[in-house]
């Protein structure tokens, strides 16, 4: 079987997102908060379509969200939605979009990009 042309494969981005809170958050709190939270505004099937995967990139409450390329503007609607993580207020901003990972990091996290 031969592998999909590039041209032809699905083009993702990553959302650089940041979380202001009162109380220190953990990474898998955050994580299930982002994922329903999609689930809750673009529903089940749109939420596959979009492939939203928080990635484990997190520090110092802010993160990383890998998503279609379409639908990143639905995938900052919804995370700008989220306002309660475990009942602890939160406020969610996104800091920038990018192409890859490594320019996610590397551009948008305050310490440099290495995790």
């Amino acid at each position: 079987m031969r592998p999909i042309l590039p041209s032809l494969r699905e083009k993702n981005r990553y959302i650089v997102y940041n979380i202001k809170s009162e109380k220190k958050l953990k990474f898998h709190e955050i994580m299930e908060a982002v994922e329903n939270a999609h689930l809750r505004f673009l529903g089940e099937l749109e939420t596959a379509k979009a492939g939203v995967r928080v990635m484990d990139h997190f520090y110092q409450n802010q993160g990383i969200v890998k998503v279609h390329s379409k639908y990143v503007d639905k995938s900052r609607v919804a995370m700008m939605l989220l306002k309660k993580v475990q009942g602890k207020e939160v406020n969610v901003q996104t800091v920038g979009v990018s192409g890859t990972l490594k320019r996610a990091k590397s551009k948008f996290f305050s310490h440099g990009g290495g995790l």
